[in-house]
């Protein structure tokens, strides 16, 4: 069987002349769409039913000529025809921006959108989208100074993001002799021997200094970039921005956070009880977070890839054999890129191709159980987008926080299984994997949303030097972390090192991740619950995830996110397993 993805059913390569017919046919939508929005006269019904035909088109195109670009670069990095083709997508895209302000003003500007979305069949399946559109048009730029804005941001955030990427792959480390690049000596962190991720630790820390200055100059200016684009835009803070579009209040953000702040000493005796087995006394070094550790004489399970295959086949199909269907059916039809090999990205994602009700899926499948849960976790968000098919495109947005929810769920369901078929080394081997994972999603995620907190209000005043940023990474990973690590061995370059502190237009990308990893096992209790009556339910769930606001989404199958209790209930699930840890641990590592 082919192991790579196929890609043909966009292009059939760049020399392809439906490219240039799309890429000519989506200027032109452009271009009329704009122009039937500037019509006085015109009945506001027809224009926003006509709109919405010409918007469904844009996006299909949109999604074939930048899918086709970004998936063939995710494995092949030197593809220069598809570099080239994602530079004009780019260019274009500001365009694209600007006739989605339009027409987010022109509903703005609709006197009543209540009595037009009921009279209209076709507006009726977008009006989650009308009406977020309504409210959003109170936060558009002024028309004359929004393409100025977005050009500028052209050679301002979307230069300086680039930048720091190109930092950041290019950076090389010293390590014992050698220079490596930066992401081979951050995967030594793994490493079964302890002087090789406490030495590459140091030889990270130590590069690090090397492109600090302008690392700093990156994020100060990203940043100031948002405090700008929040004035123009009306809105309070770049938080408020951030949940407004999320689909998400504040009330279930602090409800979040509340639980979060309360189960960190339970996730504090897990590092320290890793740190103790590890034979440190104050606490776990930074380099040791991912640390493998095992009873003496165990060997983890293997996988080939057809065992994966299989295993997910029937561990999912116990949920539902529609899922067993779809799993196979991905694999036949070559839906998935499965080795690592040279030139290709590396980690794990899923991109929608929702015009063609399909999915791709990228993975570096080595045969550890990790590797078979990550491709659980891109199925599951492969399924997601089964799920939200025949929808309109405006109404499969599901924002960040929602966006985890069936790969989280797939994740937990298969664990599950695992533990459950498990003896006590292998069980114990598979706590802390769960455990090293959820510390990710919520201790070191806590740490990051208080520092990029931090930051955003200093940066009000004036930028921020090196060393203030690596200070306030180090009190930030104190209050997250707290006595769980070694005071003395922390990351104060962590703002370095992720780049999700630079992404254009898009901050707080970290408090979602918690959200994503709660909310999921929240489900998953939820089905253990319900058991099989509840598989319709959750596929109607997951189908409502881009057509309401994240709270009434959750309300569907009856939970409530603004109670701290949810979030308590979630958090539990993990101090449980914690508790589990250490017993096991006392038994078998002593």
């Amino acid at each position: 069987m082919d192991y790579t993805w196929d890609l043909s059913v966009l292009y059939q390569d760049f020399n392809d002349p439906k490219i240039e017919s799309d890429f000519d046919a989506l200027k032109a939508l452009c271009r009329d769409a704009k122009e039937m929005l500037s019509q006085k006269d015109a009945e506001p019904k027809k224009v926003l039913e006509a709109c919405e035909d010409k918007m469904e088109e844009v996006s299909r195109l949109i999604s074939s000529l930048s899918s086709f670009a970004s998936l063939s670069l995710a494995v092949d990095a030197g593809n220069e025809a598809a570099q080239q083709l994602m530079d004009r997508l780019e260019v274009f895209f500001v365009q694209v921006s600007l006739l989605s302000s339009a027409l987010t003003r022109y509903v703005g500007g609709v006197e009543d959108l209540e009595k037009l979305i009921e009279e209209s069949p076709k507006l009726q399946r977008v009006d989650f989208a009308l009406r977020q559109k309504k409210l959003e048009a109170a936060h558009l730029m002024d028309p004359a100074i929004e393409e100025w804005m977005l050009k500028m941001s052209l050679t301002g955030s979307n230069a300086f993001s680039n930048l720091r990427d190109k930092l950041d792959a290019t950076l090389t480390v010293d390590y014992r002799g050698e220079k490596l690049p930066l992401s081979a000596v951050r995967s030594k962190a793994y490493d079964p021997d302890p002087d090789v991720r406490r030495e590459a630790y140091e030889a990270e820390l130590a590069a690090y200094a090397k492109i600090e200055i302008p690392m700093a100059a990156c994020l100060n200016s990203i940043k100031g970039e948002s405090l700008t684009s929040i004035e123009a835009t009306h809105f309070d803070s770049i938080l408020d921005e951030t949940l407004f579009y999320s689909n998400m209040d504040r009330a279930t953000l602090d409800a979040m956070l509340t639980a979060i702040r309360e189960a960190l000493p339970a996730f504090r005796r897990y590092l320290r009880k890793k740190g103790e087995i590890l034979g440190h006394k104050k606490g776990l070094p930074f380099y040791d977070l991912f640390a493998p550790i095992a009873p003496k004489d165990y060997t983890p399970p293997t996988f080939t890839i057809e065992e994966a295959r299989q295993k997910l086949m029937t561990e999912m199909g116990k949920f539902t054999p529609d899922m067993a269907a779809f799993i196979d059916h991905a694999f036949q039809n070559r839906w998935i890129d499965v080795f690592p090999r040279e030139g290709k990205g590396g980690g794990a994602f899923c991109a929608g191709l929702h015009h063609l009700d399909q999915s791709r899926v990228l993975t570096n499948f080595a045969g550890s159980f990790s590797d078979v849960s990550t491709l659980a976790h891109e199925l599951g968000h492969a399924w997601h987008n089964r799920c939200m098919a025949g929808l309109p495109a405006s109404m499969t947005n599901a924002p960040m926080p929602l966006a985890e929810t069936a790969s989280i769920f797939n994740e937990t369901l298969l664990a599950n299984a695992a533990m459950a078929q498990a003896g006590k080394a292998e069980r114990f081997t598979l706590l802390e994997g769960s455990l090293m994972e959820t510390t990710q999603c919520v201790v070191d995620i806590y740490s990051r949303y208080l520092f990029e907190s931090a930051v955003i209000e200093k940066r009000k005043e004036r930028t921020l030097s090196v060393s203030e940023l690596k200070q306030l990474m180090l009190d930030a990973q104190e209050q997250s972390y707290g006595d769980g690590l070694d005071p003395d061995l922390r990351h104060p370059y962590m703002w370095a090192c992720k780049s999700h502190y630079y992404i254009p237009g898009f901050s707080f990308y970290n408090f979602p991740y918690a959200f994503g990893q709660l909310f999921g096992a929240g489900v998953f209790s939820q089905y253990r619950q319900e058991g099989e009556a509840f598989v319709p339910k959750y596929c109607r769930l997951l189908r409502s995830c881009g057509s309401g606001m994240v709270a009434d989404v959750a309300a569907s199958v009856g939970i409530d996110v603004r109670s701290v209790d949810f979030w308590r209930e979630s958090l539990n699930v993990y101090v449980r397993q914690i508790d589990q840890f250490i017993t096991l641990a006392d038994e078998l590592m002593a």
